[in-house]
């Protein structure tokens, strides 16, 4: 809902009209009355202590049956610190009329699909029946105004800033109780009475400019989505190349010059059947921006893409903004940052802008990669690959039992767990074989440029075991979709990259770093001087600092999921 409905909701109440003009000045607006002297203090003073009264038995109950999520237990705590110290005298209520605060919060709730959240969780609806109500309020009335306006402002601020559902629901590896505000003394001392609503909200927002043009691109997919006729196109047999006919050119040409794929020229050409160039040139650039290869033909993939409702699009932006609050608002030294479903990587300097970025490959739907932060602590030239005892299991033995120089041939060695080398070389003995099958016995493959490691490896040392590598096989990075590991995540640019990483070690350049990953000592670890926080992401939409927005698959279904937790409203899971 925009701010024109959330206002026009209201527009019938004329206290209302009067109240929000002055709102975001911090005034009261001065009134009149007919009843005057003490009858009227009497009777406000009278309605006043009972509400008082009432919205004390309401705070201890956690629940409040007239909201759309009637269920607070949640935020219970936080309701009653928030009303003790007044001794439960009404926060959002002044002399039997919602405060200048009140009238700006409700306008508030009604854009908040602007920020990525549903205003009808915070009864965006339900607030001018409240406020029509207060014309001749009950001390119910007014109480229960009271609390459902503590309860919705909790929610909005909370969600606003550390997201609605605590990401190790989902075991991602982010820690949000850092981040999370003392609700009661916030509400209290940033909103009841601030004279500017509109920078308290603003300072509660993630502190990024890749959030902030999030939000944008959300604020311009809704009037999109809006726009949009949403007809199919239809899905060719066989690609569509220049000069080819195919029957869905106008809707084709429309929908790209909506999204802003198409040149303003190729937009004002009338449409025909036919595939032209400029037309191939915006489905190119569409292409581009989904994920898919692109080549400017129109194929069956790219057509699925095309044909995705925008409120699609909406939905993918909305769970990214969830996902940018999870993160730490502050870092102890510029990050490195991974999109799993971008297939993306990068390092960030101190003014938050991109110095290096690179194609990563990560883990299969079967073998994910992990959503987390840990800090990065070394750098390991020539690495051993240790073989997961899961792989071990399912990979490396049945192949030796099929074959007893396989390991000989991949370059792999059996040792103990305490590294004890037990077969360098040469055909693995049935009592080796025992001892991999009950994992008494590892197998590790040895430094050299077939490791599947590459040359080097970048540590944060995880419950995950996951790092960063480069690879023996770089044509991988040259395809689209780039989820093809174990877990652990490929770089395309490991010279790049590590040079990066040790900036801060006196002599680490370039040329050394080569040298060390070439022709260097075997297993040689270099710990970094400043650790360096690695953020591993999940965000299906990406808006880049040109406002470009990209869209990607949710590979591992973790959008669906999130969207499933959310449709079930308050309480959201905690943990």
């Amino acid at each position: 809902m925009n701010r024109t409905e959330t206002i026009s909701l209201v527009a019938g109440f004329a206290f209302l009209l009067l109240f929000a003009r002055t709102a975001s000045r911090g005034e009261q607006p001065k009134t009149t009355s007919v009843i005057v002297g003490n009858e009227l203090h009497t009777a406000q003073a009278t309605n006043t202590l009972n509400a008082q009264d009432e919205l004390r038995k309401l705070a201890s109950q956690g629940a409040l049956p007239e909201l759309r999520w009637p269920d607070y237990s949640d935020y219970r705590v936080q309701v009653q610190k928030f009303y003790e110290p007044t001794g439960y005298a009404l926060a959002w209520i002044q002399d039997l009329r919602p405060t200048p605060q009140a009238l700006a919060m409700i306008t508030v709730f009604g854009e908040a699909d602007n920020k990525g959240l549903d205003p009808a969780d915070y009864d965006s609806l339900l607030w001018s029946s409240r406020l029509e109500k207060l014309q001749s309020a009950s001390p119910t009335d007014l109480a229960h105004f009271d609390l459902a306006m503590t309860v919705s402002v909790m929610r909005y601020i909370s969600d606003l800033h550390i997201g609605r559902v605590n990401p190790r629901y989902f075991h991602f590896g982010f820690d949000i109780e850092h981040n999370k505000y003392d609700l009661s003394r916030f509400v209290r001392e940033r909103l009841v009475g601030s004279p500017d609503l509109e920078a308290a909200l603003a300072a509660v927002e993630p502190p990024f400019d890749g959030y902030r043009r999030t939000e944008k691109a959300l604020r311009l997919y809704l009037q999109l989505a809006q726009r949009d006729d949403g007809e199919q196109l239809t899905v060719p047999k066989q690609p569509i190349a220049i000069g080819d006919r195919y029957p869905g050119m106008k809707r084709l040409q429309r929908l790209l010059c909506l999204l802003g794929d198409l040149q303003p020229a190729a937009c004002r050409a009338e449409a025909t059947d036919v595939y032209t160039s400029p037309i191939a040139d915006g489905v190119r650039h569409f292409q581009g921006r989904h994920g898919l290869q692109p080549d400017g033909r129109l194929d069956q993939a790219t057509v699925r893409e095309l044909n995705v409702p925008l409120s699609d699009r909406v939905s993918q932006l909305q769970l990214t903004l969830e996902r940018w609050r999870w993160l730490p608002h502050e870092f102890s030294q510029p990050p490195i940052i991974v999109n799993i479903p971008e297939f993306r990587l990068r390092a960030i300097d101190e003014d938050d802008k991109v110095v290096l970025a690179m194609n990563v490959i990560v883990g299969r739907a079967m073998r994910q990669t992990p959503v987390f932060a840990k800090n990065m602590t070394y750098v390991i030239f020539r690495p051993y690959w240790d073989v997961p005892r899961s792989i071990e299991r399912t990979e490396v033995v049945p192949n030796v039992e099929h074959d007893r120089f396989y390991l000989a041939k991949k370059n792999y060695e059996v040792v103990t767990h305490g590294g004890e080398v037990v077969l360098s070389n040469g055909r693995v003995s049935d009592e080796i074989l025992r001892g991999l099958r009950d994992g008494t016995l590892e197998v590790r493959q040895r430094p050299g440029p077939g490791n599947a490691l590459g040359l080097v490896k970048l540590m944060f040392p995880n419950e995950y075991n996951v790092y960063l590598h480069s690879t023996p096989s770089p044509e991988l990075f040259a395809r689209a979709r780039r989820d093809f590991s174990h877990g652990c995540i490929r770089v395309e640019k490991p010279v790049e990259l590590t040079t990066w990483v040790l900036r801060n070690n006196p002599g680490w350049d370039e040329n050394r770093v080569q040298a060390a990953m070439q022709t260097g000592q075997d297993n040689n670890r270099v710990n970094l001087v400043k650790p360096i926080p690695v953020l591993i992401l999940y965000g299906t939409a990406v808006v880049d600092a040109n406002d470009e927005v990209y869209f990607f698959d949710d590979i591992y279904g973790h959008d669906a999921k999130l969207k499933r937790t959310l449709a079930k409203g308050y309480p959201y899971p905690s943990d």
